[in-house]
């Protein structure tokens, strides 16, 4: 199983970037993916999740500014972040469950290798 993230980049604050999750698992559809970030110095932390059925979790601070979504006909799930603020700037990881998905790094088997987010002020 492998995943890879991309779509990072450099964006001023009030910004906005789609990350993508693609995912090489034959039963995709049945893996919970969640986005985390870690910025320097820092734990790294929950940010989004969605499971099989489409339920989506978000962390309170990017609540009403970040949109997970998945196609599972392309094996992708994706990020949209929008307002982005500096308090954003990190490494963003997505990580897949089989039929789990939630808030706890524990709960995930395969980890990509992340995306570097900067957001300017």
């Amino acid at each position: 199983v492998q995943l890879q993230a991309s779509g990072g980049g450099l964006v001023q604050a009030g910004g906005f970037l789609r990350l993508s999750c693609a995912a090489s698992i034959r039963t995709f559809s049945n893996y919970g993916i969640g986005w985390f970030r870690q910025a320097p110095g820092k734990e790294r932390e929950f940010v989004s999740a969605i499971n099989s059925g489409g339920t989506t979790l978000n962390a309170d601070s990017v609540k009403g500014r970040f949109t997970i979504s998945r196609d599972n006909a392309k094996n992708t799930v994706y990020l949209q972040m929008n307002s982005l603020k500096p308090e954003d700037t990190a490494v963003y990881y997505c990580a897949a469950a089989y039929y789990q998905y939630g808030v706890r790094r524990a709960l995930y088997d395969y980890w990509g290798q992340g995306t570097k987010v900067t957001v300017s002020s």
